[in-house]
């Protein structure tokens, strides 16, 4: 395992987040033409260089959390105080926010319970809950897989509750622990094929049709046709929309078919539409695998509280034990 783990993550996520935010919405046409190379300044949201969204905001806030005890009700209070703009916002005000997470929010707010907060209908699956749960992969690192499933599904629920999202946050914490045993990154996915597949299958957690929805990621054979791995797909088969489903796809596919942290985010930004998240899901696993030292230097001077979120990586690795 490689020193700073939290650390690389959280700059990793926080750095894709920041590239990715000044052409949210922009489409991959555009990008062709006006590719990003670099960190920018304004655009969509008019935000100044090196600003991160609620992407990184609700994973800091999940982390902050974590460095006390886990507790979903107070997960759901740090997501509500910087929703007032009161916590880990990088300029004192929310600019960015789902609509399914507004609703969750709100409904926590209001009473409900946090694990009952999420959206569970089937139009409830945007990225939402993947964009932040990075930091739960460091908490669940030395559970068991049946008791890793149970917390990833409660802290997805918190604002997107439908079994596609709880998949989708599991398969990636999942890669996340085995990039943190495996230098070899493909040796990395092909064990958390297994070890997903084997428990889904053994585990009566939601519809067969459900899981064939992930059937490029974990190249599950239907109707006896095998199905080409995601990372082997040409980029028109790859979407950046906000849905779930196509975030994770694409950041696996950016993060399997480039070798260094800086092309990884720069291939998940010019992707278009959901720009932010797209970077921020696949930066945290480039962080995490490539290490600080790959990060360009200059990008890590720019990223607004970069002291803050190096000093809440520190606090969550002394609690981790990491």
């Amino acid at each position: 395992m490689k020193a700073n783990t939290i650390e690389n993550t959280f700059l990793g996520l926080a750095i894709g987040d920041a590239l990715g935010v000044p052409v949210e919405f922009k489409d991959r046409t555009y990008l062709k033409q006006c590719p990003v190379t670099d960190m920018m300044e304004f655009g969509s949201h008019h935000q100044p260089m090196g600003t991160w969204s609620d992407d990184s905001s609700l994973t800091f806030c999940l982390a902050e959390s974590l460095c006390k005890n886990y507790s979903l009700e107070d997960i759901a209070k740090k997501f509500v105080k910087w929703y007032n703009s009161e916590l880990w916002t990088p300029h004192g005000e929310v600019f960015d926010i789902g609509i399914t997470t507004v609703q969750s929010i709100n409904s926590f707010i209001k009473g409900s319970p946090a694990v009952l907060s999420g959206g569970i209908g089937e139009f409830d699956n945007g990225n939402g809950s993947l964009m932040r749960i990075s930091p739960i992969a460091f908490y669940v690192k030395d559970m068991s897989i049946e008791k890793r499933f149970d917390i990833i599904k409660d802290v997805s629920s918190i604002t997107h509750g439908h079994i596609r999202s709880i998949i989708s946050c599991f398969i990636y914490v999942e890669y996340m622990l085995e990039l943190l045993k495996n230098e070899d990154k493909f040796d990395a996915y092909y064990n958390m094929q297994k070890q997903v597949n084997h428990f889904l299958n053994t585990n009566p957690i939601c519809s067969q049709n459900e899981i064939n929805k992930f059937h490029r990621i974990l190249e599950n054979p239907i109707n006896d046709y095998v199905i080409e791995p995601v990372y082997a797909l040409e980029e028109k088969e790859i979407s950046s929309s906000g849905y779930v489903l196509n975030t994770l796809e694409a950041s696996l596919w950016c993060f399997l078919n480039t070798d260094n942290y800086r092309d990884t985010v720069l291939k998940a930004v010019n992707l278009g539409n959901d720009t932010d998240t797209t970077a921020c899901v696949v930066g945290a696993l480039a962080g995490l695998h490539y290490g600080k030292e790959n990060i360009p230097q200059d990008w890590i001077e720019k990223l607004v509280k970069k002291e803050d979120i190096i000093d809440l990586s520190k606090k969550l690795s002394k609690k981790m034990n990491l």
